[in-house]
C-alpha cells in the first residue's frame, strides 16, 4: 500500500505485480481512469487506486501524484530486482496510430518521447498530462522510458496506444527469468 498525501491531493494505491490485469481506479478524471486501466490490464498487474483533489484546480497535481505513487509502488514491489527480465518493449497499433514503448528498470530515470497531440484536451484531461504522467512515473520508479510514435493520428487513439504499450512493456520487464540481478554491476 502506498499513500501519498500532499496539501493538494490524497492518493492511495495497492499494486500487485503478479496479477491478472484487474483494477479499480477512482479519480475525478474518467479519461485518465480509462487510460490507466488500459495500462494495468495489459501489464497483468492488479491495481486498486483511489485519488482525490484536496484543492479544486485542474488535473495536473492529481495525475502527477498518481504517477509518483505508482512508481514508488513499482519500485517497492521489485525490491532488488533479482531475476527480473529488466527490459521491456512493445509496439501497439491503435487503428491509424502506431506507438512503441521501450523501458529499462535500470534504477536510472530518463524519459524521452515524440508524442504530438493535435488537440489540447481528451475529455476532461489535458493532453500535456500524458507525457507528464510518464515522466513522473519514470522518475519515481527509476526507469528509463522511451515513447516513440511511428504514426500519429486521433489523440484518443494515440493516448490509448501509448498506455497499452507501456503496460505490455512493464509486463515483459518484470517477468522473472532468473535468480540474479540482471546487471554486470550486480546492482540495479
Amino acid at each position: 500500500m502506498v499513500r501519498r498525501e500532499t496539501a493538494e491531493t490524497v492518493v492511495e494505491l495497492e499494486l500487485t505485480l503478479d496479477g491478472e490485469g484487474l483494477h479499480t481506479i477512482e479519480t475525478p478524471y474518467p479519461v485518465f481512469n480509462h487510460l490507466l486501466g488500459s495500462m494495468i490490464r495489459f501489464s497483468g498487474f492488479n491495481l486498486r487506486l483511489k485519488a482525490r483533489n484536496m484543492v479544486e484546480c485542474d488535473e495536473h497535481h492529481l495525475i502527477e501524484d498518481v504517477a509518483i505513487a505508482l512508481g514508488e509502488a513499482l519500485r517497492r514491489a521489485l525490491g532488488e530486482k533479482k531475476g527480473v527480465n529488466r527490459f521491456g518493449y512493445s509496439i501497439v497499433p491503435m487503428d491509424e496510430v502506431l506507438a512503441c514503448v521501450s523501458l529499462d528498470l535500470s534504477g536510472r530515470p530518463f524519459f524521452s518521447h515524440n508524442m504530438r497531440f493535435n488537440q489540447t484536451m481528451i475529455g476532461n484531461m489535458g493532453t500535456s498530462m500524458i507525457p507528464h504522467f510518464f515522466r513522473s512515473l519514470s522518475n519515481s520508479s527509476g526507469s528509463t522510458l522511451h515513447i516513440l510514435i511511428f504514426r500519429n493520428g486521433d489523440p484518443h487513439h494515440l493516448a490509448e496506444a501509448v498506455f497499452k504499450a507501456a503496460g505490455l512493456a512493464f509486463k515483459q520487464a518484470v517477468i522473472v527469468t532468473g535468480s540474479t540481478i540482471p546487471s554486470e554491476k550486480g546492482v540495479l
